[in-house]
């Protein structure tokens, strides 16, 4: 009967231990991964920044060439304000008013957004302190013409341009 025990005992013990054993440990080597930063190359810094003084020169290219255009426009609303007799505004006179006042707005639009994409771009944030202003410049100029001061806001107008010519200045 002790013989039997011990069979039982031993017989019980093996399966005991296969059952423990009955996942296989295995080591999996996996691979390395290295951690990758993401640095910009010098030619995509290079586009980045042609594509910035692209931007701020077609700005200059747009202001001058309105400003070189908008003084006679001017000199010729004065003059038709200045001839109206009893002091009523011509209806083509007021047209040409207000298409003056949105063309204040469009600039002082686009120079905003123009501020937001040097202040959002990394690559463009070191020139970003020389452009800065330009669109509260634009926005004296449109406040101006708001109320009918079109000879002073075309002169904060130029001064916005001299900003913008900063700014392209100092990108290499």
């Amino acid at each position: 009967m002790k013989r039997f025990i011990v069979c039982i005992c031993v017989v019980t013990f093996l399966s005991t231990a296969t059952m423990a054993q009955s996942r296989s440990r295995r080591t999996t080597k996996h691979p390395a991964t290295t951690a990758k930063t993401t640095t910009p190359t010098a030619d995509a810094v290079a586009a980045v920044r042609t594509d910035g003084a692209t931007r701020v020169a077609n700005q200059i290219k747009s202001l001058s060439k309105f400003l070189y255009l908008v003084g006679g426009v001017v000199r010729g609303i004065e003059a038709i304000d200045a001839a109206s007799k009893d002091g009523q505004a011509s209806p083509t006179n007021e047209k040409n008013k207000a298409q003056l006042r949105a063309s204040f707005t469009d600039f002082r639009i686009g120079l905003d957004s123009l501020e937001v994409y040097f202040r959002s771009t990394p690559e463009l944030q070191p020139y970003y302190t020389k452009l800065v202003g330009s669109a509260s410049g634009a926005a004296t100029a449109e406040q101006q013409a708001a109320a009918g001061q079109f000879n002073q806001a075309c002169n904060t107008m130029l001064g916005v341009v001299g900003r913008l010519t900063d700014v392209l200045v100092a990108m290499p």
